[in-house]
């Protein structure tokens, strides 16, 4: 079956499509519904078990811990109706779970973030997103603003000022809770799926970090490309044993594990905060199955002597997504897990986020392709266009990528301009990244558009000299960024090195390293050693940091 149509002959675009045929998604259904539909199968099994502690909640202890705290948003003094925010700042837990979902039958949205971040980012997002209740820990409510208008509860602690989260809103009449939630079930009669659920931040391709608002039918949407389909038991599945140790306050993990997770009835492990010894304890204690990763945490893992030791046969499927991956690290790590199908995925926050995925998740036999990212996502329509004209592009023609389907954002919060400029007319969402799709409609990244480097007229791929730096034994981590120099020029490739530690490594054994494997436009001109690469809680680097540290090191010099 021919998985690319091309349109017909008055429209030059050419569109791609996923290999597996298009299926029937229910995406009219609130999202909590739509998550747990298939309650009365796994009701007694595993849903969350804590990773620290042991503690284990069932799906059916989900369900009711869900619906009691619904019925106490409702109450004084939350006071939450449809249309309302919750921020959830908060590491994983639990509690993050039960959350996220007694916002969602209240018909309020959950804006995430990182419990790290300073008090002028989370005051920033608070006010952008219009949040009134936050839910958080004791770790972060130092940084939180205080005024009459948000309400803070803590999960952890009590604190004047502060609700607890199982003392004052879990306590009380349990079956009148339970009671007072089912009778507010009929505002579900007045549900439009189309309502924000998910309202986490993203920088987009450019600019500020903006209100990414994804719908219930966008979100059910994305999971059903994932999971739901003709076999159940052959990709992710109800027998399955996931971990999460990527942030739930992240897309990925928000989606692909707690979402699809919870979609087909799977025990999720938590880890509250990510250890690679700590991780590796939980894949043998557990029996771990399916290990969504990233790139930083894939590397950690292939150059880790101690992975040898341990039991990882458990592991079927590692999933990797958040940053592209070369296929000398994907070797490396697949010789700690033999046994294992390690896959890349793509997505984008905007996206819903997973735009393409590796088949080998969703049907097998299927060879995975080293450094492809999968092919898209079914019942979706993806092309590439010359970032120039705008013309569709052809197989093995790098270009931005485009992704069109009802998984995508409605928008930018109280932002039309940005999301103007992001979803065109026509339905098409723009990533900002670039990349093709080759002769068996695979994926590959080159790129962020706006990160490309230009030497001279030649296009240089940081991410191409990155997953070759760190292949090389005393490199642990590496970055790349483009330096101007004589506008003649352009910019020249610099990469920032964290070394091995006690290792000797010179700029001169890096440009050597790197010289050797690539044509003359692409060698790297300077190198800087730092302790560690900047990265956002996914795994992406964060260029700017390292554009800023560039331009005070030029400043000095």
């Amino acid at each position: 079956m021919g998985s690319m149509e091309q349109q017909p002959a008055e429209s030059p675009e050419i569109i791609f499509r996923s290999k597996l045929p298009d299926i029937a998604i229910t995406n009219t259904l609130p999202l909590h519904r739509y998550c747990f539909e298939r309650l009365p199968e796994v009701a007694a099994r595993p849903c969350l078990i804590d990773g620290a502690t042991g503690d284990v909640l069932t799906y059916a202890d989900v369900d009711r811990l869900s619906r009691r705290l619904a019925a106490a948003f409702r109450r004084a003094p939350l006071g939450l109706r449809r249309g309302g925010v919750v921020m959830n700042l908060l590491r994983n837990s639990s509690e993050f779970v039960l959350s996220f979902f007694a916002a969602s039958r209240v018909g309020a949205a959950v804006t995430t973030a990182n419990p790290m971040s300073t008090p002028h980012e989370i005051e920033n997002q608070l006010t952008a997103a219009g949040a009134t209740v936050i839910i958080t820990e004791s770790m972060a409510a130092d940084k939180l603003p205080s005024h009459g208008t948000l309400t803070i509860v803590l999960i952890d602690e009590r604190r004047d000022g502060c609700l607890h989260f199982w003392d004052d809103l879990m306590s009380g009449d349990e079956a009148l809770a339970l009671a007072d939630d089912e009778d507010d079930d009929d505002e579900e009669k007045v549900f439009d799926p189309d309502e924000v659920v998910a309202l986490p931040y993203s920088s987009g391709t450019t600019g500020l970090p903006k209100g990414v608002m994804l719908t219930h039918r966008s979100l059910s949407t994305s999971v059903a490309q994932q999971v739901d389909g003709e076999n159940p038991n052959i990709g992710l599945h109800a027998g399955d044993v996931i971990l999460c140790a990527l942030p739930m306050f992240h897309i990925y993990s928000l989606n692909t594990i707690m979402m699809c997770g919870l979609r087909v009835g799977a025990a999720i492990v938590v880890m509250r905060r990510f250890d690679l010894a700590a991780m590796m304890d939980l894949v043998e204690r557990h029996r771990v199955t399916i290990a969504p990763l990233v790139p930083p945490i894939v590397v950690a893992v292939a150059k880790s002597d101690a992975a040898a030791a341990r039991d990882l046969s458990s592991v079927r499927m590692v999933l990797s997504g958040a940053a592209p991956m070369g296929k000398d690290i994907e070797d490396a790590f697949m010789a700690k897990l033999p046994g294992a199908v390690l896959g890349q995925g793509y997505g984008m926050t905007e996206a819903g986020p997973v735009l393409s995925m590796c088949l080998a998740f969703a049907k097998e036999p299927f060879k995975v392709k080293s450094g492809a990212c999968g092919t898209v996502v079914r019942n979706a329509e993806l092309k590439i266009i010359d970032p120039d004209t705008g013309k569709s592009l052809g197989r093995n023609l790098p270009g931005e990528i485009c992704i069109r389907g009802q998984q995508i954002m409605k928008g930018y919060l109280n932002n039309p301009e940005a999301t103007k400029n992001t979803i065109d007319a026509e339905g098409w969402l723009h990533t900002g990244d670039i990349g093709y799709v080759d002769d068996d409609d695979e994926i590959f990244i080159v790129d962020r558009l706006k990160e490309i480097i230009k030497y001279r007229g030649f296009q240089v791929a940081p991410a191409e000299l990155e997953a070759l730096l760190i292949t090389h034994p005393s490199i642990a981590d590496a970055a790349v960024v483009g330096k101007q120099i004589e506008p003649e020029i352009g910019e020249i490739p610099v990469a920032f090195v964290a070394k091995i530690e006690g290792s000797e490594l010179s700029e001169d054994d890096v440009k050597q390293f790197v010289a050797k494997e690539v044509i003359y436009y692409k060698k790297i001109r300077e190198v800087f050693f730092v302790d560690k690469i900047p990265k956002a809680p996914s795994g992406k680097i964060l260029r700017k940091e390292l554009r800023k540290q560039l331009q005070h090191l030029q400043q000095q010099a």
